[in-house]
């Protein structure tokens, strides 16, 4: 039986912590690595080998897998001290989760081959934690086809995975996700206050769309727990100001009108602005607290 490869993991967060788990429980060894000292205990209580950098990670793993909070953390982890660069190679291959700029992926990918040799495949995911560590993420894929079958089995192991094209292209799918998902939560907080405000009972409201044009699995799983003021994050509100201001550079790029994500944007930022960046991304029910009878 053929041997699996070592694999390695950056950022151990709500969802590195399920992803990690849910390879572990397929069999696989994981070494990982991140800053944060609290979240490197659960991770190595959870079956993870500790690494004291990313460096140490990539030179003990066939396959180093990040899932950071944006491009800048990415980048230092990569090519700053004891970083990725130090202990790359060309039998290497960095399986990058995180949601990133596409552009910003190339030029990455490009600089650490042209430093190590090591090869670059995106991977973006979207699903929460949840999904991470039931293995049923989407997975938008863009890389060398060669490298994408090199790590088809990790993917396989983490849920639904779609090869897109060219390295990027995982990243630019990512964003059409989030187009949908994110304007999508800004219109639940929108139509729950106007059944508030206009005296129907919200809670009621899920059943009585169920199966209609507006139902959804977004609607169903997300509704409920925005009507109990539930705002514990599984992606928190920064990420999706963060994520948006993304969709508008590129939809800028490419010359691609976004009126309802520019609009989502700014509630975001009214949002952030009000001090509740750690709250859930469902948490935009909040710019209407002033509204809401």
């Amino acid at each position: 039986m053929e041997s699996k490869p070592k694999l390695g993991y950056l950022g151990l967060g709500l969802m590195g912590s399920q992803m990690t788990r849910r390879l572990i429980q397929n069999g696989y060894q994981v070494t990982g690595f991140d800053p944060d000292s609290n979240k490197m205990k659960e991770a190595v209580a959870n079956g993870v080998i500790a690494a004291a950098s990313p460096a140490e990670v990539a030179r003990t793993s066939d396959i180093v897998q990040a899932c950071v909070i944006n491009t800048t953390a990415l980048t230092e982890a990569i090519f700053g001290p004891d970083g990725i660069v130090e202990g790359g190679g060309a039998d290497k291959i960095l399986l990058d989760h995180s949601t990133t700029i596409a552009d910003k992926t190339r030029e990455l990918a490009a600089r650490l081959k042209e430093k190590t040799g090591m090869r670059w495949v995106d991977a973006p995911v979207s699903g929460g934690p949840p999904a991470a560590g039931t293995g049923k993420l989407a997975i938008m894929v863009g890389g060398n086809d060669y490298d994408v079958s090199q790590i088809q089995p990790v993917l396989d192991a983490l849920g639904h995975n779609t090869y897109m094209g060219p390295l990027g292209s995982g990243q630019v799918t990512k964003m059409v996700n989030q187009v949908l998902v994110l304007n999508t939560f800004t219109l639940l907080a929108e139509a729950m206050t106007l059944a508030k405000n206009a005296g129907i009972d919200p809670v009621k409201v899920p059943e009585a769309l169920k199966g209609g044009y507006a139902d959804s699995p977004m609607f169903q799983r997300f509704f409920p727990g925005m009507v109990d003021r539930d705002f514990q994050p599984a992606g928190y509100a920064r990420q999706a100001l963060k994520d948006l201001d993304m969709v508008v550079d590129l939809a800028k790029q490419t010359n691609t009108p976004t009126p309802m994500s520019s609009q989502s944007t700014a509630l975001y930022r009214v949002l952030i602005a009000k001090g509740h960046s750690e709250l859930d991304a469902t948490a935009i029910l909040k710019i209407y607290d002033d509204q809401a009878l």
